[in-house]
């Protein structure tokens, strides 16, 4: 399964939730289906998209809150999964494209090519609600039923390790911090 297909699959989901997304792949094939205010695209901060999640998810308990992370990052800084665990927030949903590789920093295989199992390791952290994904209709249902389930998720998706032909991006990320602040301020959670 492709990760582009995995987020057109949920594109119409991402409306009005705060978006939290590494840089690289993910960020630019979200950004080549269609940039909206309330995607945040964290640069420079490899292994902190669950954290900066988890700060908003926290700051606005009401609103619902979707990571957009991959396996090498989540494994930069599996602390993560721990700090997700112990506050547990309810509006919070981790997906992790696990491609078994660093695709982004030239394809180097990450922990998960050779056996580390990034769903037992959150559920072992203690996360309550943990699962992994293989198709793309499973993983349109295993993101859905994380929404309406309200209580803190993480969803593995293990894509193929196919990127975008260029990993830039067209939008000005100091601009886009201002306007997910923006959004965060102006848009209350639902």
């Amino acid at each position: 399964m492709e990760r582009r297909a995995c987020l057109e699959a949920i594109y119409g989901d991402l409306q009005d939730v705060a978006v939290v997304t590494i840089m690289g792949a993910v960020a630019a094939e979200l950004q080549a289906i269609g940039h909206r205010p309330n995607f945040f695209y964290l640069q420079h901060a490899m292994g902190l998209a669950s954290s900066l999640g988890l700060g908003v998810a926290l700051a606005q308990p009401s609103r619902p809150v979707v990571v957009l992370d991959g396996d090498g990052s989540l494994l930069m800084n599996l602390g993560g999964l721990t700090t997700l665990a112990r506050y547990r927030p309810r509006n919070l949903v981790h997906v992790v494209f696990d491609n078994e590789s660093l695709l982004s920093v030239g394809g180097f295989p990450t922990a998960t090519s050779t056996g580390s199992d990034l769903a037992a390791i959150a559920k072992a952290a203690g996360v309550p609600r943990t699962v992994t994904v293989h198709s793309i209709p499973d993983f349109v249902t295993a993101f859905r039923e994380a929404r309406a389930a309200g209580d803190l998720t993480t969803i593995v998706a293990k894509v193929d390790a196919i990127g975008p032909k260029a990993f830039v991006t067209d939008l000005a990320l100091l601009e886009n911090r201002y306007q997910f602040a923006r959004y965060l301020q102006d848009r209350p959670p639902l």
